[in-house]
């Protein structure tokens, strides 16, 4: 990869809204884009054949497992390359169920607000399989209480999931100690990092987790990619089944140009944390809110806690507006009201309803998550944006 600095500007977003849809999907970086073209076109061989033409693919798929453990510190042993985010929790958590003695009974625990590529592969396996499933609370902010945890845990407990960010809010759970409180029961932690790898430095290591999710179109890759981080020692059953690729984990012949592309964007991002870029999204962040809290005064409530979030997002309700009202009539601005993977359901969110917030706040909820080709420009724009779309957006009959 030529160039580590960050890029000025983005061909995709060129003519187009205002991007603040982050916590969706990223833009694929250039210098990702640049890193993987090579393994789509000259560098085509196999990496797994024994001539010639596997050796570049071979030697680049090593490197972009080496990039990826450096960026989560892991060693290159313990990555796992998926087709995704959705895929690495699936074969983390069914994986963990599946490899145990099917006649003994078994519990997995996670928590209320988990993305839905773990609550249903929880409820999958319950549904197939009769384990049991414990959902724990979480309280006002979104955080898991680790005394819940500890009380939660029985003899059953085969695995713990929760995730180190929520997609919605931000909220960072205290991953570190619910890992050793499962430890001390001697059960396995998975946390999906899917939403927090490239904004907040990981480290899978210290932690103490012995599974972690990674998706690569959060973090400026391509879709289709992502990786599992496995600790070296943890059994589990495949998820696909076929050739020996990804320590038997996961047959078939490996994407190199995507694990590739993967790899480049770890690089990058190691460069943007080690050089402040997180304190520059933060401050873009709060500008974003102050501004809001101005134009629309006492009508902007935050969702989540204020300070235990990821650095780029930023859920408010504003009273008196559904989001999806507002977002319509502010077509300059691309965000969300919630998960992607929600979009078009006109329920409440989930998470919000989770964290104890009535429907009518859930449902007046925006989520607006920056990356980053965002500038100030951008977050001045949009906060006037938003106060007009108010003023042309229906209120809601619930408010």
């Amino acid at each position: 990869m030529k160039n580590s600095g960050v890029t000025s500007h983005h061909p995709g977003l060129a003519d187009g809204p205002i991007y603040l849809d982050y916590n969706a999907t990223t833009p694929v970086d250039p210098r990702v884009a640049e890193a993987a073209l090579p393994y789509l076109t000259t560098h085509f061989g196999n990496p797994s054949s024994g001539h010639a033409y596997a050796e570049r693919p071979r030697r680049a798929l090593a490197e972009a497992r080496q990039q990826l453990a450096d960026l989560i510190g892991a060693q290159p042993a313990d990555i796992v390359f998926t087709a995704g985010g959705s895929e690495a929790d699936n074969l983390a958590i069914r994986g963990t169920a599946l490899v145990r003695d099917q006649a003994a009974p078994a519990q997995i625990i996670t928590q209320a607000s988990e993305h839905p590529a773990v609550l249903q592969t929880c409820r999958a396996l319950q549904r197939l399989h009769g384990l049991q499933v414990r959902y724990l609370p979480v309280d006002r902010d979104g955080l898991v209480d680790p005394a819940t945890l500890a009380e939660a845990l029985t003899p059953d407990t085969v695995l713990v999931s929760i995730m180190a960010a929520n997609n919605e809010t931000g909220v960072l759970q205290p991953i570190t100690e619910l890992a050793g409180i499962a430890h001390a029961r001697g059960v396995l932690f998975h946390t999906d990092a899917a939403q927090a790898a490239a904004k907040i430095p990981i480290d899978a290591t210290a932690w103490g987790v012995d599974l972690l999710t990674i998706a690569g179109h959060k973090m400026y890759a391509p879709k289709g990619i992502g990786a599992l981080y496995v600790r070296a020692g943890v059994r589990l059953e495949p998820l696909v089944y076929g050739g020996g690729q990804e320590r038997g984990l996961r047959a078939g012949t490996e994407s190199v140009a995507l694990a590739v592309a993967l790899g480049a964007a770890a690089q990058l991002a190691r460069t943007e944390l080690d050089a402040g870029a997180a304190d520059r999204i933060r401050i873009l962040r709060n500008l974003l809110h102050d501004q809001l809290d101005e134009l629309l005064p006492g009508r902007v409530q935050l969702n989540g806690h204020r300070d235990r979030r990821l650095p780029n997002t930023l859920n408010v309700s504003i009273t008196g507006v559904a989001g999806d009202d507002l977002l319509a009539a502010t077509p300059g601005i691309a965000a969300a009201t919630g998960s992607a993977c929600h979009t078009g359901t006109p329920e409440p969110s989930p998470v919000l309803l989770a964290m104890g917030r009535d429907p009518g706040r859930a449902l007046s909820a925006l989520r607006l998550t920056l990356g980053r080709w965002t500038t100030r420009d951008d977050i001045e724009q949009a906060a006037h944006q938003i106060a007009a779309g108010t003023l042309i957006a229906h209120p809601t009959a619930m408010l």
